[in-house]
Order: C-alpha cells, then sequence, then structure tokens
C-alpha cells in the first residue's frame, strides 16, 4: 500500500487499517468458485476473442505465489493465483484473458499483445497488479499498540 509521505506515524498506522479492513470486505463479497471463473472465462473469450479460446478447466489455485495465473494448452487447463481473490473484477478480468490467450498463442510476443489489446482495462489492470507487487516489496510496519 503506498501512501503520502506527509503522514505522521499514526495517520499511517490509522490508514493501513482502514485499508485493510475495506480489502477484506471486499474479498468476503467477490470470492467466486471455480464454476463462476469457468463461466467468466467462457464470457471474456466471447468478447474479446470470439469465443476461439475455449479451456476445459478454469479453477483456483493455493500454489502459486509468485505468478497470477498459468495454463497449460494442450491441456486446456488454466489455473488462477488465490491471491488474486477478492481483487477488483477488471483485474481478475484481465488475468483470465491473459491466461485465455496463451490458449491460442503460446509465449508474449505481438501476436500475443495484439489479442488483450481488445480488452480496455488491460493496462490499469496491469497498473494494479504492478502497484500490489510494490507495496508486497515495502517493508511491513508493525501494528500500533494501543494503551
Amino acid at each position: 500500500m503506498l501512501i503520502p509521505a506527509r503522514m505522521s506515524e499514526a495517520e499511517e498506522r490509522r490508514w493501513v487499517g482502514v485499508m485493510l479492513d475495506k480489502l477484506a470486505a471486499q474479498e468476503s463479497k467477490r470470492t467466486l468458485g471455480d464454476a463462476e471463473l469457468t463461466e467468466r472465462a467462457a464470457r471474456l473469450s466471447e468478447q474479446h476473442l470470439s469465443g476461439r479460446a475455449r479451456p476445459r478447466s478454469v479453477r483456483w489455485v493455493t500454489n502459486q505465489n509468485t505468478r497470477w495465473g498459468s495454463c497449460t494448452p494442450a491441456e486446456g487447463s488454466i489455473r488462477l493465483s488465490h491471491r488474486l481473490q477478492g481483487m477488483p473484477e477488471y483485474v481478475v478480468d484481465y488475468v483470465l484473458l491473459h491466461e485465455l490467450a496463451h490458449l491460442l498463442v503460446p509465449g508474449h510476443g505481438p501476436r500475443f499483445w495484439e489479442l488483450l489489446e481488445a480488452y480496455p482495462k488491460t493496462e490499469r489492470a496491469r497498473g494494479f497488479l504492478e502497484g500490489v507487487v510494490a507495496a508486497e516489496r515495502l517493508p511491513r510496519i508493525p501494528a500500533a499498540r494501543e494503551e
């Protein structure tokens, strides 16, 4: 989480607490099951890839801590990191679409990125994910003790 440098330590602790509470509330409302992910993938493929990407399975996994998603084109399987759960819908949609595009184009060459241009929130979602990664690298601030 990035915060203004002008904040005092007390304001910083309060703000971090407020934002973590908001994120937790959002996450509890937005967790999709694997069936919903599969439906969402089908909708995104139809809307942005003319229905050409047809995964056989789409599911959440808990063993991806350095990737947001992965795809095995030969099996038609897509896996999304559980860390995406609770993030804004447009971010989850972007990662799903990214993996759907890999069903059509295995690498990250120009043809792959052309497919993602169809999704209008690609840059916004990539920026969000970059911000999450940057925030994870910041030193942790110890929780304030109330006296």
